[in-house]
C-alpha cells in the first residue's frame, strides 16, 4: 500500500490562496471580477463584511471591511498582486498568499485550467 495521499497532487504545489481585505463589498467585487475576467484567478470568494482591528500610522484603528479569497497559481501571484494594487483604494492593501498543500485533485486541476490563457478564436 502506498503511503502517498491521493489528495496531494503535483498541481497542489502550484495552486495558492490569495487573501485580500478591501474597503467594502463593492470594491472587493470589482477587484474579484477583474481577477477572474483576466484569468488571474479561477475563482474569488467574497465575504462582504468583517470587523478589522489593526495598527495604522501609530494608532489602533477599527473598521468594517470586506474580504476576498482568490484561487490562483504560483506563477500568477506577481500579476495578481500588481492588479490588486492598481485597483485598490488603500495605499498599502493587505494581499498575502499561501500554498494549497492538499485537496480535491479535480478542483486543483480546475484552478490550473481556468488560469491558463485561452487562445482567441478567429
Amino acid at each position: 500500500m502506498s503511503s502517498e495521499s491521493p489528495y496531494i497532487t503535483p498541481n497542489a504545489m502550484k495552486t495558492f490562496f490569495v487573501y485580500v481585505t478591501a474597503r467594502n463589498a463593492g470594491e472587493a467585487a470589482r477587484i474579484g471580477r477583474a481577477l477572474v475576467e483576466e484569468r488571474l484567478a479561477a475563482c474569488v470568494n467574497l465575504i462582504p463584511a468583517m470587523h478589522s482591528i489593526y495598527w495604522w500610522e501609530g494608532k489602533i484603528e477599527e473598521d468594517e471591511e470586506a474580504l476576498l479569497v482568490a484561487k490562483t497559481t504560483e506563477s500568477l501571484i506577481p500579476k495578481v498582486v500588481e492588479k490588486i494594487k492598481s485597483l485598490h483604494s488603500y495605499s498599502c492593501p493587505c494581499v498575502v498568499s499561501w500554498p494549497i498543500a492538499a485537496g480535491n485533485p479535480d478542483f486543483l486541476k480546475w484552478i490550473v485550467k481556468e488560469t491558463t490563457p485561452r487562445e482567441k478564436s478567429r
